[in-house]
């Protein structure tokens, strides 16, 4: 294999810098030509492709985002999208593809890859919600954002006796509010994965107010509800306390990837590369056990299962 592509997809996660980085140069390590594609799937149809060599992707692995941009693109569920696409490769001599996103990007990547075209994925979520790998690109990065937002949060909490909803994101996956919030010391924690009591944890704030406690946290994944709903059902089961929201957004997103991402956004590029060369397709890399290792489209989509942590989960709930 001569030439490969890589794009990034979906939403940006810390990281993925590192792991275009990684794929650029152990690419020409092995005597390739890599080409960036700007703006995922859509600027893949729209061929804007461009060579990429070592320096274009120096000083870049401290930095958050992608530098190749990123375009959400529902149009490439459809068969003909997916032909242009492998059309653009095939015009620029590209032999295969690096995908770096989440389930809708490994989705595309498989498209292509069942068109006969050789794409290895490289799980970049903030969400941590891809199945068969322990960990994805950007979660680390974005849970020290949320657990440094949660601790100043709690010095104004603290300060007027309030309860503070916090919400997080994680539309199907929980795992940024549980990993979060044990880290925060949050009261509750409410996640898609778990039931939840709104009068036990009603239960719950009113016993530590009345055990000296000046304030409560709760991290809220945003797949449940809003902090907005969650705080109208409170306030008709007790309206006795100071009640206010916090929507931490896409700042959840941004910011200087950690050392773990770094090195995982690393160790991830390398392995795709090598997957390509050995003649690979219709795979992702995935960390299991502290290893790198590879699992196939199809058995993270319809064999394999997230694993959300919710020993986790149930920690928070025996210490606080």
């Amino acid at each position: 294999m001569k030439r490969i592509g890589v794009l990034t997809s979906g939403g940006d996660a810390p990281g993925m810098n590192a792991a275009v980085r990684a794929v650029v140069r152990r690419g020409e390590s092995l005597g390739m030509e890599v080409f960036g594609i700007t703006n995922g799937f859509k600027g893949l149809v729209n061929g804007e492709i461009h060579r990429m060599t070592s320096s274009d992707v120096g000083g870049i692995l401290n930095r958050g985002g992608t530098l190749l941009f990123s375009a959400r693109y529902p149009e490439f569920k459809e068969k003909e999208s997916q032909l242009v696409a492998k059309e653009q490769l095939k015009k620029h001599g590209i032999e295969g593809l690096v995908v770096i996103g989440g389930d809708g990007s490994f989705r595309g990547a498989q498209a292509l890859s069942d068109h006969g075209f050789p794409s290895i994925g490289i799980p970049g979520t903030i969400d941590n919600d891809i199945a068969g790998t322990d960990y994805t690109l950007g979660f680390d990065t974005t849970l020290n954002t949320v657990v440094e937002a949660i601790d100043r949060i709690r010095d104004t909490a603290g300060s007027h006796g309030r309860v503070l909803v916090v919400e997080v994101m994680g539309r199907d996956a929980g795992d940024i509010a549980i990993w979060s919030g044990l880290s925060g010391g949050a009261e509750s924690i409410i996640v898609p994965e778990a039931p939840y009591d709104l009068h036990e944890i009603v239960a719950g704030l009113k016993s530590g107010f009345s055990k000296g406690k000046n304030q409560g946290l709760i991290v809220l994944a945003e797949g449940v509800m809003s902090a907005d709903e969650l705080i109208e059902k409170i306030n008709k089961i007790d309206d006795s306390f100071d009640i206010r929201g916090v929507v931490l957004g896409h700042i959840q997103r941004g910011g200087s990837p950690t050392v773990r991402d770094r090195v995982l956004g690393s160790s991830f590029g390398v392995k795709a590369v090598e997957l390509l060369n050995e003649g690979a397709s219709g795979e992702c890399v995935a960390f299991v056990d502290e290893e790198l290792t590879s699992n196939s489209f199809e058995d993270v989509f319809n064999t394999l299962k997230h694993s959300s942590n919710i020993h986790l989960y149930n920690i928070n709930k025996y210490i606080n």
